[in-house]
């Protein structure tokens, strides 16, 4: 089973990457961008076939490791 855990920053959190991100297109010609807010991906292959257990483990993991939930937010996408 495959899973990936999008980690981003809560829209309350300033954003200092994505705003330097956000220059640099500009400085690049790319216009239209209105704001970037970065963040980080996990790609997960986890043993089993339980969805529902997979996503209780998720969400440890992002609790305990991959998310840092002062400041960021997860979601989970499993497929199959």
């Amino acid at each position: 089973m495959k899973a990936r855990v999008i980690v981003t920053l809560k829209t309350s959190v300033l954003d200092p990457q994505g705003k330097a991100i956000e220059g640099s297109l500009k400085s690049l010609g790319f216009g239209g961008v209105a704001g970037v807010r970065q963040g980080k991906v996990f790609d997960l292959e986890l043993e089993g076939t339980d969805k529902a257990k997979a996503e209780a483990d998720i969400k440890a993991m992002c609790e305990k490791l991959l998310a840092n939930t002062v400041i960021e937010s997860y979601r989970v996408e499993i497929a199959g």
